[in-house]
């Protein structure tokens, strides 16, 4: 008798086991980024945002979704910022690991590359893509969490503009989607401003020779040039190569946080004075608080894309258990729009773009003007979507 109530016991015990064991499971997160080239940074950025979110939830036990617990694990691949290499990986993310949720892509042609793959499949991604034809009501699983070119550029274009009394400016941007959509967005926004963007260069991503191009934008006797658009390690290479030719006027980076990564190429002389877009006040405690552990995790400095892809990788993990699935797409991705006034590291955020885009897949959230001093941001101008202070 004694024998069979211990052996009924450890049977029960037994069976429990195995309910919970049966209940956990594993939640895939593809990470498609760039992890080489010049715009490794970024893409660096955006696979450990994910991986720090994914750390949060598996330290106290997972992800917990309609009565199961997830193990979330990342999976990186690298797309060299190709659409070719993206198309590729998300084919292989899609069908052979099988996931439902990217991390990316970095850039503007990939995300178009791969729409047709994850859209038809019902995959959500969070892109950096800052083309405006990543997002529209054809492109319902797509979102956007961080803000482009098209909502940073005329408020800080507009207070730079007239704190610096620039009359006209010349720019570089990279020969491609990104490129040409940051050329135009930039273009009309210091034409709003009241200056003009009176030379323009384009050129291959590959490319680090610029003083021929610089040379003849400089010669236009230019008051400003403007880096936005370009990767991180490019953008300081044109500030270190724009100095050498002797080029003493402003030089300014309306979107794209890069600060870090610029002045570690062009060094601290030449990047003194530059008025820099930043994604974030080190002045907030939450905001500081992540750079810190990204710092003591990685061992690097932090590019400054990095929160919103920890904030966005956030949101998906509270939709998908607001939604009770992490298997229905479409539920999750209703759960994500309806998302309002997440509290994130960078502060509180809401999704927007309705009127620009169809869809309100873009978030908006809070941005700044730095200026760099002795290599580091020093914080001169706060804004939102309507202006800067």
């Amino acid at each position: 008798m004694r024998m069979s109530r211990i052996l009924a016991i450890t049977s029960a015990v037994a069976l429990m086991a195995g309910n919970a064991i049966a209940q956990e499971e594993t939640l895939k997160i593809g990470a498609l980024v760039t992890l080489s080239g010049a715009g490794a940074s970024w893409g660096q950025g955006m696979l450990r945002a994910a991986e720090l979110a994914a750390e949060d939830v598996n330290e106290n036990g997972g992800l917990e979704v309609g009565g199961t617990n997830y193990k979330v694990e990342v999976i990186p691949y690298d797309d060299s910022y190709k659409a070719n290499e993206a198309v590729t990986a998300a084919n292989r993310l899609v069908f052979e690991e099988k996931v439902k949720y990217i991390i990316g892509t970095v850039g503007s042609a990939p995300i178009l590359a791969i729409q047709p793959i994850t859209e038809e499949n019902g995959v959500i991604t969070m892109t950096l893509g800052f083309t405006a034809q990543a997002l529209s009501p054809e492109k319902p699983y797509t979102f956007r969490p961080n803000p482009t070119t098209a909502e940073v550029a005329q408020p800080q274009i507009d207070w730079i503009v007239a704190n610096q009394g620039i009359k006209t400016v010349g720019a570089l941007f990279p020969k491609d989607e990104t490129g040409e959509a940051i050329a135009e967005d930039v273009a009309a926004a210091y034409s709003a401003a009241g200056a003009e963007l009176a030379a323009v260069e384009f050129f291959e991503r590959d490319r680090v020779d610029f003083i021929p191009l610089l040379t003849r934008i400089v010669a236009q006797g230019v008051d400003a040039i403007e880096l936005d658009g370009n990767s991180p390690v490019t953008a300081g290479q044109i500030v270190q190569q724009a100095r050498d030719i002797g080029f003493e006027g402003v030089i300014v980076r309306t979107g794209g946080p890069a600060t870090q990564e610029i002045v570690n190429v062009a060094g601290n002389a030449a990047t003194e004075g530059m008025f820099v877009h930043s994604a974030f006040d080190p002045g907030v405690e939450k905001a500081a608080a992540y750079e810190a552990r990204y710092v003591e995790t990685y061992g690097e400095t932090m590019n400054g894309f990095s929160p919103f892809f920890y904030d966005g990788t956030k949101m998906l993990f509270a939709a998908m258990q607001e939604a009770g699935t992490v298997e229905d797409t479409e539920a999750v991705k209703t759960a994500l729009e309806g998302l309002t006034d997440y509290e994130g590291v960078l502060g509180t955020m809401n999704w927007t773009g309705e009127e620009p885009y169809g869809i309100a897949h873009q978030l908006d959230s809070p941005f700044y003007i730095a200026r760099v001093e002795d290599g580091a941001e020093v914080i001169v101008a706060r804004c939102t979507t309507t202006g800067c202070e």
